[in-house]
C-alpha cells in the first residue's frame, strides 16, 4: 500500500470515527429527553354563568368570568367553564389551579374597546415596556390552565397598523372608511392619533428612566397587548384551544417552567403586525407538541431577551421539546431568536412540517446580543414553498422581514472585538430533512470574530434554487446531503475552514461544484462525492489558495 493509499485509508477512518462518534452523541440526545411536570386540577366546575355572565355579544363579562376565575382558586381551585355562545370580555387574570376551560364552539371575545385594557408595566423585546394588559394573562401562578376546543379571539384588527401593499384595493379602501389614520405618505394606516403619537415619538417603545405609565397614557393606543402573557409561572398548560387574531405576538410565556401546549391552533392574519404564534422567552422545560400556527411573523419562536437587559436577567431558554406540529404561512417555521441574549440550550425539534413560510430552521442573531445558543438537536422536517431559506444560520439579522435571510444589507464584514456582546451558535445537530422549493438551500452567515461553530447536518434533501452558503464558519459536517438546485455554484465556501462534506449528491450537469472564496478558507474535505457529473469543480476567489479544498 503506498503512501497516498494510506493517507486516503487514514481519512477515511477519521471520518468514519467522528461521524459514528456524531451519532452516537445524537442517538444519546434523543434517549434523554427533557421532563416536563404536568399541572392537575380538581375535577369541580363553576360555568361563568352562575356569576352572571351572558352571551348576547353585547353584556361585557369581565367581571364575571374574572370572579368566576378568583372564586375557584379561593376554593382550591378546578374548572371555570365558558359555555358554548358568544362571550364578550376584557382583560382575564388567570389564578393558581384553575383550569379556564372553552367549551366547543364556545367563542371567548375580547372586546375592542380599548380604554378596557388599562396601561400596565410590561415587558417588549428583553426589556420594560408600557402595555395595554393582555386580554388573558397571569403572574406568579401554578397549576395554571386554558383548556377545550373553543375560540378566543383578540380582536386585533383595531390594534394593528398596517401598509397600503399588504391589502387589495377594496380591503384598502374598506378600512380607511372605518376611521383611523392615513400616513402622510399614503403607504399606512393606523388605528388613531394615539397610536401615531408613540409611533412618531422617540424612545417610547420602553420605559425611560424618570418616566410614569402617566406619561406615556397620550400615546396608549401604540402599546399593542400580547395576546396571551404569562409571566414567572409554573405548570402551565394550553390544550386544544384556538387563539386567533392577536394585537401582537399571540403565546408569550415569560420566565415560565414546566410548560405544555398541546393541540393548539393558532391563527393570524398573514399580514399582522408583528403576529408571531408563540414567543417562549427565558422558560425552562418546555413541550410544544400537536399543534398548528398560521401566523404573521415567526411561527415557534425561542427568545431570551435583548441585548444587555436579556444578559442582566441570564435565563435561557432550555429543556424544550418541540414536536408533530405544522406551521402555515409565517416568517419562520421553527426560529431562535433575534432576542436571544440569555442563550437556548438543549431544544429538541422534530416532525414537524412548514408550509409556505418565508423560511424554514430559522436562526437568527446579531453583534451586541451576546448568548449563546447551543445543543440544539432537530431532525424529520419537512418543508414545503419556502420562500426564502430552508436552512438559515444568520448573525447578521437587521429587524426585516423579508424572505432572503435578512442579511442582504449587511455592511461591516470585519472583525470587532469580541465581547460579551458578541453572539455564539455552535453545536447543532440537523437530520432528516426534506425541502421541496426554496430560494436557498442552506445558508451559513457567521462573523469575523466569532465564526458559527460544529454544525452538522445528516440526510437532507433540498430541492431549491441556489444550494449552499457557508460564510465565517468552522467545523461544519454535511452527510449525505442532496442539492437539487437550479444555479451553481452548488456550494459556496466563503473564509470558512474545517467543512467536512461526505456523500453529497447534486444535479447532474450542474456548471461549477465549489466556489471556494477568501484568504480564511481552508481545510475543506470532500470525500464519497462524484465531482465528474459538474462542468466544473471548484474555482477559486478573493484570494483562497487552491490547496484550500481536496476533493477525494
Amino acid at each position: 500500500m503506498n503512501l497516498k493509499t494510506t493517507a486516503k485509508a487514514a481519512l477515511s477512518i477519521a471520518f468514519g470515527a467522528m461521524s459514528l462518534c456524531a451519532t452516537a452523541q445524537q442517538q444519546y440526545s434523543w434517549t434523554n429527553l427533557p421532563k416536563i411536570a404536568q399541572p392537575v386540577f380538581k375535577k369541580d366546575t363553576i360555568s361563568i354563568v352562575k356569576f352572571g355572565a351572558k352571551s348576547d355579544g353585547i353584556t361585557l363579562n369581565t367581571k364575571a368570568i374574572n370572579n368566576a376565575i378568583d372564586a375557584c382558586s379561593a376554593k382550591g381551585g378546578g374548572v371555570v367553564l365558558v359555555p358554548q355562545g358568544y362571550w364578550l370580555t376584557g382583560p382575564i387574570v388567570l389564578k393558581s389551579n384553575v383550569n379556564l376551560h372553552v367549551d366547543r364552539a364556545a367563542m371567548l371575545a375580547f372586546t375592542s374597546d380599548k380604554s378596557q385594557y388599562p396601561l400596565v408595566e410590561g415587558n417588549y423585546e428583553g426589556h420594560p415596556s408600557p402595555r395595554n394588559q393582555s386580554p388573558i394573562s397571569a403572574t406568579n401562578q401554578v397549576n395554571i390552565a386554558v383548556t377545550g376546543t373553543g375560540i378566543i379571539d383578540g380582536h386585533g384588527e383595531v390594534w394593528r397598523a398596517i401598509g397600503k401593499d399588504r391589502l387589495t384595493e377594496n380591503e384598502w379602501k374598506a378600512l380607511v372608511a372605518k376611521g383611523g389614520i392615513v400616513s402622510n405618505d399614503g403607504r399606512s394606516w393606523l388605528p388613531s392619533e394615539s397610536y401615531q403619537k408613540g409611533a412618531t415619538t422617540p424612545n417610547s417603545t420602553y420605559i425611560q428612566p424618570g418616566k410614569s405609565l402617566k406619561d406615556y397614557e397620550p400615546m396608549k393606543d401604540f402599546f399593542r397587548p400580547n395576546m396571551v402573557v404569562l409571566t414567572n409561572c409554573k405548570k402551565v398548560l394550553l390544550e386544544g384551544v384556538t387563539v386567533q387574531n392577536s394585537p401582537a405576538w399571540c403565546l408569550h410565556p415569560l420566565l415560565c417552567e414546566d410548560l405544555t401546549l398541546r393541540n393548539v391552533r393558532v391563527r393570524n392574519p398573514w399580514n399582522a403586525q408583528n403576529g408571531d404564534a408563540i414567543d417562549v422567552e427565558s422558560c425552562k422545560n418546555v413541550l410544544i407538541e400537536g399543534s398548528t400556527f398560521d401566523a404573521g411573523d415567526d411561527g415557534i419562536c425561542v427568545k431570551s431577551g435583548r441585548d444587555e437587559e436579556g444578559r442582566k436577567r441570564g435565563k435561557p431558554t432550555e429543556n424544550m421539546i418541540v414536536r408533530n406540529n405544522v406551521v402555515y404561512r409565517a416568517h419562520g417555521g421553527f426560529v431562535i431568536g433575534s432576542e436571544m441574549s440569555g442563550g437556548a440550550r438543549n431544544i429538541f425539534v422534530s416532525n414537524c412540517t412548514f408550509i409556505g413560510t418565508d423560511i424554514g430552521l430559522r436562526f437568527k442573531t446579531t453583534r451586541g446580543r451576546g448568548g449563546v445558543v447551543e445543543k440544539i438537536f432537530i431532525k424529520d422536517i419537512a418543508m414545503r414553498d419556502i420562500l426564502g431559506s430552508a436552512i438559515l444560520f444568520d448573525m447578521y439579522y437587521g429587524g426585516k422581514s423579508f424572505a432572503d435571510g435578512d442579511a442582504a444589507g449587511k455592511t461591516n464584514v470585519s472583525a470587532i472585538p469580541v465581547t460579551e456582546a458578541t453572539p455564539q451558535f455552535r453545536d447543532f445537530w440537523v437530520s432528516n430533512i426534506t425541502c421541496d422549493g426554496a430560494s436557498n438551500g442552506l445558508l451559513i452567515r457567521g462573523l469575523p470574530e466569532m465564526a458559527i461553530k460544529d454544525i452538522h447536518l445528516d440526510n437532507v434533501t433540498l430541492k431549491t434554487t441556489k444550494g449552499a452558503e457557508i460564510s465565517e464558519a468552522k467545523n461544519i459536517f454535511l452527510k449525505n446531503v442532496r442539492f437539487e438546485c437550479k444555479t451553481s455554484p452548488v456550494v459556496i465556501v466563503d473564509n470558512s475552514s474545517n467543512v467536512n462534506i461526505d456523500g453529497m449528491k447534486y444535479t447532474e450537469n450542474a456548471d461549477q461544484l465549489f466556489l471556494v472564496n477568501g484568504e480564511r478558507s481552508g481545510q475543506i474535505n470532500v470525500t464519497n462525492t462524484d465531482a465528474s457529473k459538474a462542468k466544473e469543480k471548484v474555482s477559486f476567489k478573493g484570494g483562497a489558495n487552491s490547496k484550500a479544498i481536496s476533493i477525494k
